[in-house]
Parts: C-alpha cells; structure tokens; sequence
C-alpha cells in the first residue's frame, strides 16, 4: 500500500450516564426540534424517559418515532421521514440498536432532501444536505455510531445499503448504562457481529490499512475477552462498556476497510428468513473462516496472537468457532426454517451483493456460497 484514507465520525464521548447530556451535543450543533428515532421496546423497557424528561430539564422538547421495525423495510424508513418532515426537525437523534441508527442515518438524509430512497442504494449516490445527527447505541454490535453505510431491506427481501461520506453522524455517545438490560440472546448476537467487524476488516481485501488494522486489533482483543462475561452477568458494567468500546472501534475498521463474504452470505439469510442480521452473521462465520484459511492463514495467525492464543490460523478459526457455539442463540439454519431446497436462492442472492465479496480475501463463486450455506445447514 502507497497511501489510505481514513473517515470516522468527529465526537465520540463514552461515558456512563452520558446519554443524560443529549442536551449539551443537541445545543452545540444549534438543533432546538431534534428528533429521536427508536423503537417500541426501547419505549416499553424504559429507556427513553429519562433521556427525554434530561432533554426537557434542559428546555428541550424532542419528537419521537418509535415504529423502527427490524431490518427496517422501506416502508418504515421512509414513515420515519415523513414523521421527521411533519415535525419539523432540524436535528435527528438515533437511539436503539443498528436498524435504529441506520433508520436515523436516513432520516436525516432524506428529510430535507427530495431523493427517492431506492435512488441512492450503492455507493457515493446521496446527496445533502442532511440534518445533524447524534448516534445513542443501545447495544454493542453494529458500531453505525461511526459508519457510513445504512442497510434497508427492500421489497422484495433483498439487503441493499446507502453508502456515502454523508451518513457518518456528527457524534456518537457510548452509555453502557443503557446496555445493562440487553438479554443474553441479544448480547450475543451483537457482540459476534462485532467480532465479525473486526475480523472482517483487518482481513480486508480492499482498503486495508495501518489504521484499520490497529482499530480491528483493539476491538477484537475488548470483544473476545469481554463477549462471555456479558454473556454471563449482563450487570457487569465494566464489561458492557468494553463491549460498546469494541464495537465502535471495529465499526470504524470496517467503515474504512469493509466487510466481505460473512456479511455477504448473511444479507440473505435476514432478507428472506427475517433472521437478526447478527445471528445471520454468526450462523455462516464459521464456515466462511474455514473458506478462507487458505487465503488469509498469515492475518488469522495474527489475530490469533492478539487474542492471546499461538500464532496459528487454524486455532484462531477454532476459537472463533466454539466461542460462537457457546452463545445462547441459534447454531443452524436449519434451526430458522431453512431446508435445502432454499439454498440455490440463498446462494443466488449472495453473489448479488459484490461490494463486499470483492473484498474477500479468497474469490467466491456461486458453487462456493450455495457449499458454505450447506455446511452451515
């Protein structure tokens, strides 16, 4: 490599408690109508009465919109927006976990622009200007705090993902206070899509860089020492905030040197089968991490020094492996309805998505991904 560029959101702050000084960043950008994306549970459990009775100590009063679905379709990003519109919002605030962020990446995109969503999938496509954004995650996996992507699922079940220097939000705030509640199912989906950030990134085909390198590292090392003790005691405040610590940092690495075939092969287990986009990622890491040794033996041998174990590619790949195996969710596809008669699809829709395998390590062709989907059945 001669040169790389590096893109991160510009304020990060990290402290518990921190999501109680909304105010202060909301102020500081000059938003006085800001508008808070989130989702039902998030209103159920009570995590946002606090911040939204902090906000109006401080003489501000926020809209909510707290119908963000999973995955979010079109539909519902685009109720988001015109819900922001009617507000009118000149600032928006995510809160929740990835679907509430990338909701409110578009949000405060498309709320004062006249783009058609559909328009601007892919990459460099959108436009501005775009309202200021604060990011305030709820868990610790997807790290769109500090991305430039946000993923949508269209209408006919495909993943397809804006990409532009525009959706990098103007501030992140880490509060692991609000992590605490997360059940362990969630925790642990989250916190392997993390994982999956980091290893992803740091093995890179494209854009892999001394920066990203370093980032990916760090991460892996908080979430692979921290991921089983969450697991464990969701109260273990230390650990949470490990956890969100290592996701933003692996969600820096791959907003600069992206993802491949894991995320690839996962886009249609969730678009199809409504799987967590988490879970998706875990259900073919394994497999796709043995596709792979071959290629990229000298990084796994790496990483696995960094997380403590010999320098060997084999043993990385093996702990990765029985550390996903002891998470407390689904370990097949077949566990989500998936029969082999499905996987030609599958296999299908995953070489649509080229602007990611092009970034793995070993070339994937259509007979490789329908294999690695029936080794993970």
């Amino acid at each position: 490599m001669t040169g790389f560029s590096f893109e991160t959101t510009p304020r990060i702050l990290c402290e518990d408690g921190a999501a109680l000084k909304l105010a202060e960043f909301l102020n500081g950008m000059g938003v006085t109508r800001p508008f808070i994306v989130t989702d039902a549970g998030l209103v159920g459990a009570g995590v946002v009465r606090p911040i939204l009775d902090a906000l109006n100590a401080a003489g501000v009063t926020a809209a909510v919109f707290s119908d963000v679905l999973a995955d979010p379709p079109e539909a519902s990003v685009m109720a988001a927006v015109a819900a922001a519109r009617d507000a009118g919002a000149d600032g928006v605030v995510g809160l929740g976990g990835g679907s509430s962020l990338d909701t409110a990446k578009l949000v405060a995109l498309l709320a004062g622009t006249d783009q058609a969503l559909p328009d601007i999938y892919g990459i460099g496509l959108a436009r501005g200007p775009r309202l200021p954004l604060v990011q305030v995650p709820t868990t610790a996996g997807t790290g769109s705090e500090v991305t430039n992507i946000a993923i949508v699922t269209t209408p006919d079940d495909q993943k397809k993902g804006v990409v532009s220097p525009l959706l990098y939000p103007d501030a992140a705030i880490l509060d692991a206070t609000l992590t605490t509640g997360l059940p362990p199912r969630v925790t642990a989906m989250t916190g392997v899509d993390a994982m999956v950030h980091a290893i992803e990134a740091y093995t890179s085909r494209h854009k892999k860089n001394p920066v990203s390198d370093s980032l990916a590292v760090a991460a892996l090392k908080l979430l692979h020492a921290n991921i089983r003790r969450v697991i464990a005691d969701g109260s273990d405040l230390p650990a949470r905030r490990a956890m969100l610590q290592g996701s933003l940092l692996a969600g820096m690495a791959f907003a600069n040197a992206p993802v491949a075939a894991v995320h690839a092969l996962a886009y249609p287990i969730g678009g199809i089968f409504h799987a967590p986009h988490g879970l998706s990622n875990a259900l073919v890491l394994g497999p796709v991490l043995r596709f792979n040794l071959p290629a990229a033996g000298p990084l796994y041998a790496e990483l696995a020094a960094a997380i403590g174990l010999q320098p060997d590619a084999a043993a990385f790949v093996d702990e990765i492996a029985a550390l996903t195996a002891e998470m407390p969710m689904e370990q097949r596809l077949s566990e989500l309805g998936v029969e082999v008669q499905h996987l030609d699809r599958l296999a299908h829709d995953a070489m649509q998505v080229q602007r990611l395998l092009i970034n793995n390590p070993r070339e994937v062709t259509l007979a490789d991904a329908r294999a690695l989907y029936e080794e993970a059945l």
